[in-house]
């Protein structure tokens, strides 16, 4: 009986733990589990903070996803409509395929592109169809050959045309396209009888798909190249004063200190307009293509907003060395030897800054208002008469290599000045060419509508 109980007791005890292990492994996983829905938790309410946050940054992107569907869904129509499926055929495609590689950001863009393809493929199919009617004279024998050989020089002919600059820049898709299009039709047309009536089936398709994503994209809340790049010049320019309106504050001011000097924001500003040459050279293009909107008349001068951006650069460039040379000189400390002659050189670099922002401040509201900046030559002339002063001060004073570190800021801040000054006239000739209105006029349009 004893032997009994003690095996029915050890029994029990084995039982219990298988029991316990049982719960443990349950309670285990439940932790991972409940862990690895956390982190899914966590990883979606972060991806959606970024969607929501792209969203709220520009809501025009959201719109343009709006209109992409949009146009998909109305040229999707083609292909459910029977009667209209039985007039393209299976072509119908072609035209989905369009919009989803023509519809783009910006109306400037899809218009390139757009037109790009619609005119590179009709000028294919023709030369294709061309080609096609030379070989087949060629009997069933020359005839693959002829139109190899064709497909070979067009080919060659066309990619080559890709390295010009002036051809890369605007119709490097169509050309593309052009090979594309002048491959396939010219293959095919060695297998296939009715030719011309595919050629004419795609290529209405595709203009179709064009016309859909013209539509959408110009009537359905539009995004112009143009504007875009009005903005970024006038963005850029304010950046440059923001630069010099902090060295007159926080460098040359009477209670300025170096001390942490490199956190700066000011020191940093400029940066951004050192990278903006690939996206104002897109939208200059781009904008090429738009037709007149709103204030921008057909024949506005895109070209001077690349001149303008030039210019932006080169003064950011400067500013970099300046802003590189005035880090490394608050981190070393020089002593002031003449501080007679320090504070003069202080003074005049203040005032070369404070007017030259004030310019820059002008030129930038002048492009964002479309107005003829009317006092920004006044600022110029006693920016560049302080620059002047300071030079031949500096070259007559004996004591100039005592004072050779605040030389060098004075002598990076002279040529900014003559760099903002070419800014200025390029702004003048950007506003004369496309007719900005007097300041005076655009006052009393706003006066008028104010009491309209």
């Amino acid at each position: 009986m004893e032997v009994q109980r003690v095996e029915s007791g050890g029994n029990n005890g084995g039982a219990g733990e298988v029991s316990n292990g049982g719960g443990g492994l349950m309670a285990s996983c439940r932790r991972r589990l409940c862990s690895a829905a956390e982190g899914v938790w966590r990883a979606a309410a972060g991806f959606a903070g970024k969607v929501a946050k792209i969203a709220r940054d520009d809501p025009r992107r959201v719109a343009h996803s709006l209109k992409v569907g949009l146009a998909l869904t109305l040229v999707s129509v083609l292909y459910y409509v029977t009667p209209l499926f039985n007039g393209f055929g299976v072509s119908t495609l072609w035209a989905v395929l369009t919009v989803v590689v023509v519809m783009e950001y910006t109306v400037g863009a899809t218009l390139s592109k757009g037109l790009n393809r619609a005119f590179a493929t009709l000028v294919a199919g023709f030369l294709a169809v061309g080609a096609h009617q030379v070989a087949h004279h060629c009997g069933e024998k020359g005839e693959p050959i002829l139109l190899a050989v064709f497909v070979f020089l067009l080919a060659s002919a066309a990619t080559f045309s890709r390295f010009i600059p002036e051809v890369k820049a605007r119709y490097d898709y169509g050309v593309t396209i052009f090979i594309l299009t002048f491959s396939l039709v010219a293959v095919s047309s060695y297998r296939v009888d009715e030719l011309v009536r595919l050629a004419h089936q795609r290529f209405s398709t595709i203009v179709v798909g064009v016309l859909i994503c013209l539509c959408t994209t110009i009537f359905v809340f539009p995004v112009w190249a143009g504007e875009d790049l009005h903005k970024l010049a006038a963005a850029n320019i304010d950046k440059l004063a923001e630069f010099l309106e902090g060295m007159e504050s926080e460098y040359f001011g009477e209670n300025a200190t170096s001390e942490n000097l490199e956190g700066k924001p000011f020191l940093q500003v400029y940066k951004s307009v050192l990278n903006s040459k690939t996206t104002e050279d897109s939208l200059c293009n781009f904008a090429k293509w738009e037709p007149g909107h709103g204030k921008f008349g057909f024949r506005h001068p895109w070209g001077q907003y690349q001149k303008l951006g030039a210019l932006c650069r080169q003064c950011a460039s400067s500013m970099e060395a300046l802003a590189s040379y005035v880090i490394t000189l608050a981190k070393s400390q020089y002593p002031e030897a003449n501080p007679e002659l320090c504070l003069k050189v202080r003074t005049a670099c203040r005032e070369m800054s404070s007017h030259s922002a004030k310019a820059l401040r002008e030129l930038s509201e002048a492009i964002r208002t479309m107005t003829i900046p009317s006092t920004t030559n006044n600022h110029m002339s006693a920016a560049i008469k302080a620059a002047k002063g300071l030079r031949f001060e500096l070259s007559q004073d004996a004591a100039l290599l005592q004072v050779m570190h605040v030389a060098v800021i004075a002598s990076l801040l002279s040529d900014l000045v003559m760099q903002i000054k070419k800014i200025t006239e390029v702004v003048h000739n950007l506003a004369r060419l496309a007719h900005f209105k007097s300041p005076e006029k655009a006052l009393k349009e706003v006066v008028i509508n104010i009491s309209s």
